[in-house]
């Protein structure tokens, strides 16, 4: 897939487009800051932005104001948080659309599993770390989810099956089945195909109720 790297670390921007290229991706821009990021997206039409949150020129939140600029653009353009910190005042609104994920830079211990991260997202789906989950989805709400219930959406969220889900959580499938049959009808989600609904029950409860 095409894709741009918005990163002002040299090191790590250089050694991310090195460990993509080699996975056999496009990297067809590179940005040190954030209104050079908005302008290379814009420019090279990519599949999917990975962009840090703290960016030149402030330092703060300018690579989450970023993305949200290049999703309102450009909509088609996935968007993937890589950073080292947690940012909730975007994030909900950037993953309530799809096509969008956040993982903690520290966190990413197995390339395999990143470079299927990226692709999940690339094609619309999410990739969300377990810490930024926690996060959002420990905003108040108000869904009626029992604590299990957003234990189940949690790990949905960060991709997991039911059956993953059950082994985490030291349940029966069957069980985890009923829990996740009754989120998407706390959540009013009819029936469709089981991972676009799985998609769908994140995304409902963070842009509806969070």
């Amino acid at each position: 897939m095409r894709i741009v790297i918005g990163e002002d670390s040299a090191l790590f921007r250089e050694g991310l487009a090195s460990l993509l290229s080699h996975a056999g991706h496009d990297v067809v821009g590179r940005a040190a800051d954030a209104d050079t990021l908005v302008a290379v997206v814009k420019q090279a039409e990519p599949d999917l932005a990975i962009v840090d949150v703290r960016m030149p020129p402030d330092h703060t939140d300018d690579g989450a104001r970023a993305a949200r600029r290049i999703r309102t653009a450009q909509p088609e353009v996935a968007i993937l948080l890589l950073s080292q910190h947690i940012e909730t005042r975007h994030s909900v609104d950037l993953v309530s659309q799809g096509g969008f994920g956040y993982l903690l830079k520290d966190r990413v211990l197995d390339v395999d599993d990143f470079l299927e991260s990226i692709t999940r997202v690339a094609a619309g789906g999410s990739a969300l770390d377990p810490e930024v989950v926690g996060r959002l989805l420990g905003r108040p709400a108000t869904a009626q989810l029992t604590p299990r219930e957003r234990e189940v959406l949690g790990l949905m969220a960060e991709g997991c099956t039911n059956v993953a889900i059950a082994r985490r959580l030291w349940l029966n499938e069957r069980t985890v089945e009923t829990h996740v049959g009754n989120i998407m009808s706390k959540l009013g989600l009819a029936a469709n195909v089981e991972e676009h609904r799985r998609v769908l029950a994140v995304l409902t409860y963070l842009a509806e109720y969070a």
